[in-house]
């Protein structure tokens, strides 16, 4: 089987367009928060940015959306003829440098969506890390129907502990030509691109992909998936756009010939890898809220819960604790019915929530906000940390992971869109 994972005909600016206001920020930020985008647009008026072909979620059913699309239509239409005049045949490297100072790195390319699927159980090599909401989409679907162009928000996570893909990559990066860089918009840190059109070089991604598609290693990293298609990139970030993406083209598909799917731009997908082993790559767990029941009522609930909810094969011993004013339980389970501490609790609550309805679950970041929120009757269930192999142990032996169970940075920090590619 090919790769998911393929060079692409990446199209950007000329380099005289600066990433301030050129580049913004993924739709899916700041839904709650209509004044950051009105200073986003105040940034990018009269300018070249990819904020005029896309439309932020904070705009989604409100009156003016017809019209945003009317004029995203028509941006997309000038900037392919006027504004997209380089193209890069490969990929491109990059880098963030994030608020901490950290450098996230990573390789944009486009991913098969015949190889991808967001159907829950689905043994595909990209897979979403969190469920799905289809619901979702029909929104997102009306965007992209019709669009001459993406950009994409998407990043997939590779396990890649041995550090094969990417940053041999970055070793090269003095060699490799320039293509931007500069700071982004409202405080979105510093971002720079190269070219990766070497065929040697594309070889070389080419067969690290292929080797961490391996069968035999995979059965051999997770014994317990033996038997099972490798997975080979998790959705990290912009599940539900590529998902998007993928209704898209199985709405498409049926209207093609066989020979005209194969080569078709709309069954690819522009997206960001990384590694998930990278030390840039933060991963935080969310903590959990009860409100409407004390910290001793939720305790005496969990023993009779997990009393009854037991692991039929063997799964890695879980901790987590219940905290309240007046007292905390640190529990550590070796039997546990999810292979992850998150989906043992999330378990739990959505049978706790179900026979108490008036109790009600928040989620919530970082453990001291999670602590000054329990009072007389609301419980804290702090997670422990989040370990990077932890995703991709939950995926691929848990099926997605249960919602809200990670964080991958803070919001300014989430994926700029820069890069584009011709749709039709």
């Amino acid at each position: 089987m090919s790769n998911c994972f393929l060079s692409a005909d990446i199209l950007l600016p000329d380099p005289s367009v600066p990433l301030d206001p050129w580049a913004s920020i993924a739709v899916d930020q700041f839904t709650s928060q209509p004044e950051y985008w009105e200073r986003a647009e105040a940034c990018a008026a009269g300018h070249p940015s990819t904020l005029h072909i896309v439309l932020p979620e904070a705009y989604l059913g409100t009156p003016g959306e017809e019209l945003r699309l009317k004029e995203i239509r028509a941006a997309m239409a000038d900037y392919r003829r006027s504004v997209l005049t380089r193209h890069v045949h490969g990929y491109v490297y990059v880098e963030r440098t994030q608020l901490d100072g950290t450098v996230r790195q990573g390789l944009v390319g486009m991913v098969d969506l015949e190889a991808y699927s967001y159907e829950p159980g689905a043994k595909t090599p990209i897979r979403p890390s969190e469920n799905t909401v289809v619901e979702r989409i029909p929104p997102r679907l009306a965007i992209r129907r019709g669009a001459e162009l993406e950009t994409p928000h998407v990043m997939m996570l590779a396990d890649d502990e041995r550090c094969t893909l990417i940053e041999p990559i970055a070793a090269h990066k003095a060699e490799l030509p320039c293509l931007y860089e500069g700071d982004l918009m409202l405080g979105g840190g510093h971002l720079a691109g190269w070219a990766v059109e070497d065929p040697a070089l594309i070889d070389r991604i080419d067969r690290a992909l292929t080797a961490l598609g391996d069968a035999a290693a995979f059965a051999a990293r997770w014994p317990g998936a033996a038997g099972q298609p490798p997975m080979v990139l998790a959705v990290g970030d912009g599940n539900h756009s590529l998902a998007t993406a993928k209704a898209y083209w199985e709405e498409l598909k049926p209207t093609l010939t066989p020979e005209e799917q194969a080569a078709h731009p709309a069954r690819y997908c522009l997206a960001e890898v990384c590694n998930v082993h990278s030390p840039a790559i933060e991963i935080e767990p969310i903590h959990r809220v009860i409100f409407g029941m004390g910290v001793r009522e939720v305790c005496e609930a969990f023993d009779a819960w997990s009393a009854q909810h037991k692991s039929t094969g063997r799964m890695p011993v879980q901790t987590f604790t219940i905290f309240g004013p007046t007292m905390a339980r640190r529990y550590t389970l070796d039997d546990a019915p999810r292979p992850l501490a998150v989906g043992t609790v999330e378990a739990f609550l959505t049978d706790l929530c179900a026979q108490n309805p008036a109790c009600r679950v928040d989620y919530i970041h970082g453990q001291v906000a999670a602590c000054s929120l329990a009072g007389e009757k609301a419980t804290a269930i702090l997670l422990p940390p989040f370990e990077k192999a932890d995703l991709f142990r939950g995926v691929v032996l848990g099926g997605v992971l249960p919602r809200k169970t990670f964080s991958m940075g803070h919001a300014e920090e989430k994926r700029y869109y820069n890069e584009c590619r011709a749709l039709v």
